[in-house]
């Protein structure tokens, strides 16, 4: 049995002759010994689903059903014993705005039981900072006996260090800044790609800054128990892409795809980088009631709006005084692009980096050496090859690259896109 968005991932490899064997890690499959004489596959098992195996009397087993339980549109059967419990209907705008806002804090009360220490992810976007304040909220509310820790990843002048620094003294958070230079983002990307088991190029590039404040939590913190603000641009829209979106059923439909494929992406990133360092990781945007309510609205509701992303959710948030208003209508950055210096970002970093790690006759081959989904890039080959020596012949456990939809990019950069304009004034 795998959750709805694979946040807890699950892996198995199934043997011709009837062995079974899961981990929630891939690598935990691969040593495996067994009989077959050519390796069998390693599989990620798909999120919402279950199978049933039939264990024969000899020790073997075999596969004799797998279906679906739970897909991210519907409601989950739980919500009829939930606090919040019967939510208003309609499409009237105030309506929405009010579910919106009782679900989201009700998603985040829900994950406030815990034995540990409690702490929040803080980039200064609006997905962070919409968790880190309600959570802050509601811990008073439930007399938590300490200060909420919040803890934002950057170079000292990025962009999103002083957003989140904002964000932390208007909630009131006990916040703790993480700085890195590009140097010690290089340095660990082999020790990313091993927890990741995965050569996306963007999923890579924005697991290094999490890995890294992830090792200082566990290092210098006694939180264990981490929430952040992961699912949000998927569930609400949130890509840059989405303004190139050709209708609104357009834009619904990516919504859903992209929520199906999150144990591939963001949500293996956040899983792999936080319990790579023993923490766990809550993240109540992908709670089952909020998506599933989130989905049922209206397509045009979803949509960008007098060109910003992800309107819906910041209006419903509007003249609370929860976040700061510059941050409640802050632009994205794309995680990766926001932590690094406003002189240098990470990605030209990287992209500097690979010039002198890949050289163009390795790119030229590429489609020969890695005839499965060949990377077109030197930072894609790069990953690659790290990818292939740790996971050599694993290629399949990627699908498809992440990527922006109806422009053409080969890159996933938001930074490429022509549509991205950063704030000059933030």
């Amino acid at each position: 049995l795998e959750d709805t968005y694979g946040v807890r991932p699950l892996f198995k490899l199934l043997t011709d002759d009837g062995f079974l064997a899961v981990c929630s890690e891939a690598k935990g499959l691969t040593d495996i010994t067994h009989s077959m004489s050519s390796p069998p596959k390693i599989t990620p098992f798909l999120p919402g689903h279950f199978e049933v195996f039939d264990l024969k009397p000899t020790g073997k087993v075999g596969s004799i059903q797998m279906d679906r339980f739970h897909c991210c549109t519907q409601e989950p059967n739980h919500a009829a014993y939930d606090t919040v419990e019967r939510l208003p209907s309609g499409f009237v705008p105030e309506t929405v705005k009010s579910n919106i806002r009782s679900l989201f804090e009700n998603a985040v009360r829900k994950r406030l039981m815990a034995h540990r220490r409690i702490g929040c992810l803080l980039s200064g976007g609006l997905d962070s900072s919409l968790v880190a304040a309600t959570l802050v909220k509601l811990a008073k509310e439930e007399k938590l006996k300490y200060p909420i820790q919040t803890f934002a990843i950057g170079a000292e002048d990025s962009p999103d260090i002083l957003a989140a620094r904002k964000v932390a003294s208007y909630i009131g958070s006990e916040h703790h800044e993480v700085n890195f230079t590009p140097e010690e983002g290089l340095k660990v990307v082999e020790e990313v790609i091993f927890h990741l088991e995965t050569y996306d190029i963007t999923t890579i590039r924005a697991s290094v800054g999490m890995y890294l404040v992830s090792k200082y939590i566990r290092e210098k913190t006694d939180s264990v128990v981490i929430f952040s603000g992961e699912g949000s641009d998927e569930l609400t829209q949130g890509y840059i892409y989405f303004h190139k979106a050709p209708t609104p059923k357009a834009a619904a439909e990516d919504s859903v795809r992209l929520l199906k494929e999150l144990y591939l992406f963001d949500v293996l990133r956040a899983d792999r980088t936080t319990s790579a360092h023993g923490l766990e990781l809550r993240v109540p945007f992908l709670d089952h009631r909020f998506t599933a309510y989130y989905l049922s609205l209206p397509e045009e509701m979803r949509q960008p709006k007098d060109g910003v992303e992800k309107h819906l959710l910041r209006d419903s948030f509007k003249g609370l005084n929860l976040i700061p208003d510059e941050i409640l209508w802050r632009r994205k950055e794309a995680f990766s692009d926001g932590m690094m210096s406003v002189k240098k970002s990470w990605y030209n970093s990287l992209q500097d980096q690979m010039e002198s790690e890949v050289n163009d006759f390795q790119l030229e081959k590429s489609p020969k050496t890695f005839p499965f989904l060949p990377p077109r890039t030197k930072e894609a080959y790069f990953y690659r090859q790290v990818f292939e020596k740790l996971y050599p012949g694993q290629a399949e456990w990627l699908s498809h690259y992440w990527m922006p939809r109806w422009i053409n990019a080969t890159d996933p950069s938001a930074r490429t896109l022509s549509i991205y304009k950063p704030d000059k004034d933030q």
